[in-house]
C-alpha cells in the first residue's frame, strides 16, 4: 500500500504537493500526520468539496505499507508515527522537498529534492511533463501552495519553475478568486526585502533535542512589524519554534513564536526585559549589538529549553490488569473495585487487550456473565515505549478520543499514559485521584462532515439528481432532515454504480413518504411497526424510507426491539462503519456528509469493520455480510472484527439464529458474481459446520464450484433470458460431497420450504444415478443417441444440468450436458394430438408411445421436415393398428 503524507504542522504547501502527489501515485492514501497550520484549517472548515480522500494517520495499518512517500520534509521527527517506518526493511520511500539536504535527512529511494519555490512546482513540473492533468479543485489546491510558500512569487527563493507551473496551473482550471482569499500578501517593499534576508539567513540548531530556529537582519532604518514576517516565516517554513532577530537604527529587536511546550518564547523574551506568553512573545534590546543578542539568546536556549519528556517520564505504574482467564462477571467486579473503566487484559506476561467497563456492561445484559472476558475485549491499541514522546501520546489520546496508552519495555507492560497524567504534566494534579481509564465506545466525538456535492453531480445519473433534490425539496416544505444513507452513499464514494436508494428521515417517515407519493402520483407501503415505508413511484421504482430509530436485542441472535431516535443512534444500530455514511438531501446542506463512526477513512483503506465488540453476538447473520462485504468490494475484514467473529463462532451464536436468516443470507453470497472467495473465507473461519457438520471446502468441492462458476459464465452468455437461479448451482456443487440424507439435514437446517427440498433432493438423486451411468456408459465407449441424451436429462431444472456439468470430471459427458442445452431441449414435434387424429389414430395408448417415437426421430435426425414426420406418422399408425 502507497502512503503521502507531509510534516505536522501542513500548510498550504503540503496539501498541493500532497494532492500533485497523488496524481504519481494513483491509489496512495493521503494522510497529515499531525496537526495543520490554522489558515489550512480555515480552508478545510470553508472548502471540505475541495478536499482529496485525506485518511487518519493513526488508523493505517503500518504493517501494509510498502512505500512512504514524503512532501516537504526529510526529517523523520517531523512525520509523526509514520517514522516508525523509515529504516523498515523492504519500506521504499520517496521524497519531495525543496530544503537543503542535511546529514539528519531521510534517505530516499526516489522522488526529487531541488531548490524551488515551493515543492508543489516541483511535483506540478513533473505531472506537466508527462502530460497529465488536474481537475479545477486539485488545480486549485495546487496553487495555493505554490502562492503560499512563494509569497505570490515575490519571496527570494522563488524560480522560474514557480512561474511555470503557476501558469499550467492556471491553465487547469485553477481559481484565483479563492487563492486570493486565503493567501494574502501586504507586504511593503522595505518589508519584502527585510523577509529575504531573513529567509537567507534562517538557520535550525538542536537545543537539548529540540529544533529552534534563528534568523538574523540588519537595517538602517525602521521597519514595522516584525510580528507579522515571524508568523509568515514560521508557517511558511513550518517550524517549531522561531526566533527573530533584527538590529535596526539604535535598537534590536527580537520576536518568537513557539508551537512546543518545550520552548516557552515569554519566559526567555523576559530575560531580555520583555515579554509575552509562551507560544508569542518580543523584546527590545537597547544597550546590545546585533551579535551580543544573538550570542545572548544562544546562551538562554541551551539552558531554558527543556529536554523533550517521554512517556517513561510521566507514565502511572504498576498498572491494574485483568487476567485472561476470568468471565465478564468477574471482570466488571475488578473495574468496579478498582474504580476504572477499562482496564488491560494479560494473558500471561503478554497484554492480550483492553476490556472496557461499557461492553462489559452490555454482555451482562446479554446475560454473557460467564463468557471469557477475552471473547469482546478490544484487541488494537497503541503500543508505547518508555522512550514514545508524550506528544505522539498526546495526539493519540486526544484525535482518537482515547483514555489510555499501555508503555511497554520490550514485551512487559510497565505502565500506562492516562489522560489524567497527561494532563497532571500540563497543568498539575493530585496523582491520588482515581482515574477512569479508557472508554472505547464514546458517543461523545462530534462526526466529520464534508461535502461531495460534485462529486454527486460527476457520479450520479441527472434523474437520479433530480429525484434527490426533490425529496430534498419534500423535507425542506415539511421541516425535516432527510438523508440518503447506507450502501447508496458507500458505493458513491467507490465509484461503484447503485441506484437502490435508501432513506432515514429524523422525524416522522412514513409521514414524509406519504406527501412526497402525493406530489409525485405514487403510492405507499407503510410499516408503522417500525416506522418504515416503500414508495411506488409512477415508473414503477421504489423508494425505501425509515424514520431513524435504534435498535436493542432482548438476547443474542433474535431479532431487533425498534424505538424511535436520532440519526447518530441510527447509524450506531447498523452493521459496519461503512455502511454508516449519511448524505443530506435538504436543500440547505445537499451533498453534506455525516460520519460519525469513520466510514470514509475506512472506505479508504479498503476495511470492513464493526462498531462495537458485540455486534456478531447481537446479529450473528452480520458474519455472512462481512465476509460478502469483504469479497465484493475487494476489501478486508479488520484484525480486530475478525477476532470478534472467531470468538462469536466458538460461542456458537449461529446455532441460535433462525434457518431461514441463515439460508437469506447464504443466498445472498451465492448470488455474488464470484462467491468462491466468499466460501473459502466462510470454510476458513469454520462457518461451513453451521450449515452441516460435516460440509467441509475439500478440494473435489472447490473444484466443482470452480467448474460452476465456468459454466454460469457460459451459460449466461448464451441464454440471457432463461432464468436460472445461480444460487442453487453453487450450493449443489457446495454440498457435493455429503450423502442424501446429509443434504437433506443441511436443507432443513437453513429452513427450506419443504416442497422445494423434495424437488432438489428428487433432482439431485436422479442426476447423481444417471450420472454414474452415463459415464459407465461411456467408459465402454457405447455411443449415446441424441434421443438417449435427451430421456437422460429431460424433465431436470437447468441448476442440476449445469450442477451435473460441473461436478463430472468427464469431458464426454460434459459435452452431452452442453448438446442438451444448446439444442436438444428445444427440439419438438412438428405434429400434435390433433394431427395423429385427423390421420386415423384412434384413441388409447398409442398416442403417447407414437408421439415419443416422433421425437426421438426428430431428436436422431431420422426426419427433419414436417412431411417426413407425417410419413413416419402414417407408417408407426399402420403398424399399430
Amino acid at each position: 500500500m502507497d502512503v503521502i503524507t507531509t510534516h505536522v504542522n501542513a500548510d498550504f504547501d503540503c496539501l498541493g504537493s500532497m494532492v500533485a502527489a497523488s496524481r504519481l501515485y494513483p491509489g496512495a492514501l493521503l494522510a497529515f500526520p499531525g496537526s495543520q497550520e490554522k489558515g489550512l484549517r480555515d480552508f478545510i472548515t470553508h472548502h471540505p468539496d475541495y478536499l482529496p480522500p485525506l485518511t487518519r494517520a493513526r488508523e493505517i495499518d503500518l504493517d501494509t505499507v510498502t512505500r512512504l512517500i514524503i512532501v516537504d520534509c526529510q526529517q523523520a521527527s517531523r512525520i509523526g508515527r509514520f517514522a516508525e517506518l523509515i529504516g523498515r526493511p523492504g519500506l521504499e520511500v520517496h521524497v519531495y522537498d525543496h530544503h537543503p539536504v542535511l546529514a539528519t535527512s531521510i534517505r530516499p529511494h526516489g522522488g526529487v529534492i531541488r531548490p524551488c519555490g515551493a515543492v508543489s512546482s516541483i511535483i506540478t513540473g513533473l505531472l506537466r511533463e508527462r502530460g497529465m492533468t488536474l481537475t479545477p479543485e486539485e488545480a486549485t489546491l495546487v496553487m495555493l501552495g505554490i502562492h503560499e510558500d512563494t509569497g505570490r512569487l515575490l519571496f527570494l527563493p522563488t524560480t522560474a519553475d514557480d512561474y511555470r507551473a503557476a501558469a499550467w496551473l492556471l491553465e487547469q482550471g485553477a481559481r484565483l478568486n479563492l487563492v486570493s482569499d486565503f493567501i494574502s500578501l501586504e507586504l511593503t517593499t522595505p518589508q519584502v526585502g527585510l523577509l529575504n534576508t531573513l529567509l537567507k539567513n534562517l538557520k535550525t540548531t538542536d537545543f537539548n533535542g529540540v529544533s529552534i530556529s534563528i534568523a538574523h537582519a540588519s537595517s538602517d532604518s525602521y521597519i514595522p512589524d516584525i510580528a507579522g514576517l515571524a508568523h509568515l516565516m514560521r508557517d511558511m517554513e513550518n517550524l517549531d519554534a522561531l526566533f527573530l532577530v533584527v538590529a535596526m537604527e539604535n535598537r534590536t529587536y527580537l520576536v518568537a513564536r513557539s508551537r512546543i511546550p518545550e520552548v516557552n518564547v515569554g519566559e526567555i523574551m523576559r530575560r531580555f526585559q520583555g515579554g509575552g506568553h509562551a507560544t508569542a512573545a518580543s523584546a527590545t534590546v537597547h544597550d546590545l549589538s546585533l551579535k551580543q543578542v544573538l550570542n545572548r539568546l544562544d546562551e538562554l536556549l541551551r539552558l531554558m529549553v527543556t529536554p523533550r519528556i517521554t512517556a517513561g517520564e510521566i507514565m502511572s505504574s504498576p498498572v491494574k490488569t485483568i487476567p485472561a482467564g476470568i468471565t465478564i462477571a468477574e471482570a466488571r467486579d475488578l473495574l468496579t473495585r478498582y474504580n476504572c473503566n477499562a482496564m488491560p487484559v494479560m494473558d500471561g506476561g503478554r497484554m492480550a487487550g483492553i476490556l472496557s467497563r461499557k461492553i462489559v456492561e452490555k454482555a451482562l445484559y446479554h446475560d454473557l456473565g460467564q463468557s471469557p472476558a477475552t471473547e469482546f475485549m478490544h484487541t488494537e491499541f497503541m503500543r508505547a515505549t518508555p522512550a514514545t514522546l508524550l506528544s505522539d501520546i498526546q495526539e493519540y489520546l486526544v484525535e482518537g478520543n482515547r483514555r489510555f496508552v499501555p508503555v511497554f519495555d520490550g514485551d512487559e507492560l510497565a505502565g500506562a499514559v492516562t489522560r489524567t497524567d497527561l494532563l497532571r504534566h500540563m497543568y498539575g494534579g493530585r496523582r491520588e485521584e482515581p482515574e477512569a481509564l479508557y472508554d472505547l465506545e464514546s458517543l461523545e466525538a462530534s462526526p466529520k462532515c464534508r461535502s461531495i456535492a460534485a462529486l454527486v453531480n460527476r457520479r450520479l445519473p441527472a434523474a437520479t439528481i433530480r429525484l434527490l433534490r426533490d425529496l430534498g425539496r419534500t423535507g425542506d416544505e415539511l421541516g425535516l432532515p432527510v438523508y440518503a444513507v447506507g450502501g447508496f452513499v458507500r458505493d458513491l464514494l467507490l465509484g461503484v454504480e447503485n441506484l437502490d436508494l435508501d432513506l432515514t428521515v429524523e422525524g416522522d417517515g412514513i409521514f414524509f413518504a406519504e406527501r412526497f407519493a402525493r406530489a409525485k402520483g405514487g403510492r405507499v407501503r407503510s410499516h408503522p411497526a417500525f416506522g418504515t415505508a416503500v414508495v411506488v413511484l409512477s415508473d414503477g421504482s421504489k423508494l425505501d424510507v425509515a424514520s431513524t430509530r435504534l435498535e436493542y436485542y432482548e438476547s443474542p441472535g433474535v431479532l431487533p426491539t425498534v424505538e424511535r431516535s436520532s440519526l447518530r443512534h441510527d447509524l450506531y444500530r447498523r452493521d459496519f462503519t461503512i455502511n454508516t455514511l449519511a448524505i443530506c438531501i435538504n436543500s440547505d446542506r445537499f451533498g453534506m456528509v455525516t460520519d460519525f463512526f469513520g466510514g470514509q477513512q475506512d472506505i479508504q483503506q479498503r476495511t470492513v469493520r464493526v462498531l462495537h465488540n458485540l455486534s456478531f453476538v447481537e446479529d450473528p447473520t452480520r458474519v455472512f455480510r462481512a465476509i460478502r462485504f469483504e469479497q465484493r468490494l475487494a476489501f478486508r475484514i479488520a484484525p480486530h472484527t475478525e477476532n470478534l467473529i472467531r470468538s462469536a463462532l466458538r460461542m456458537k451464536v449461529l446455532d441460535r439464529v433462525g434457518g431461514i436468516r441463515l439460508f437469506n443470507e447464504l443466498v445472498l453470497i451465492l448470488n455474488e458474481q464470484e462467491p468462491l472467495g466468499a466460501v473459502r473465507r466462510m470454510a476458513m473461519l469454520g462457518l461451513l459446520p453451521f450449515i452441516h457438520p460435516q460440509l467441509r471446502l475439500s478440494p473435489e468441492t472447490e473444484r466443482a464450484m470452480t467448474e460452476s462458476s465456468r459454466l454460469l459464465t457460459w451459460f449466461r452468455l448464451l441464454y440471457l433470458n432463461d432464468p436460472c437461479q445461480q444460487w442453487q448451482v453453487y450450493f449443489l456443487a457446495l454440498c457435493e460431497r455429503l450423502r442424501d440424507d446429509e443434504f437433506q439435514e443441511a436443507c432443513r437446517r437453513l429452513s427450506m420450504p419443504g416442497r422445494f427440498v423434495s424437488q432438489v433432493f428428487a433432482h439431485r438423486h436422479r442426476a447423481l444415478v444417471m450420472l454414474e451411468t452415463l459415464q459407465r456408459r461411456l467408459k465402454r465407449a457405447q455411443d449415446l443417441r441424441n434421443s438417449e441424451i435427451y430421456d437422460s436429462f429431460h424433465g431436470l431444472p437447468l441448476e442440476i444440468l449445469l450442477y451435473l456439468a460441473a461436478r463430472t470430471k468427464n469431458d464426454q459427458v460434459r459435452r452431452l450436458v452442453s448438446l442438451y442445452i444448446t439444442r436438444l431441449r428445444h427440439m419438438r414435434r412438428e405434429l400434435d394430438g390433433n394431427a395423429l387424429k385427423e390421420l386415423g389414430l384412434a384413441p388409447g395408448p398409442n398416442y403417447s408411445r407414437i408421439m415419443k417415437r416422433l421425437l426421438d426421430a426428430r431428436l436422431d435426425a431420422e426426419v427433419g421436415t414436417a412431411e417426413e414426420e407425417r410419413t413416419l406418422a402414417r407408417e408407426l399408425i399402420a403398424d399399430a393398428g
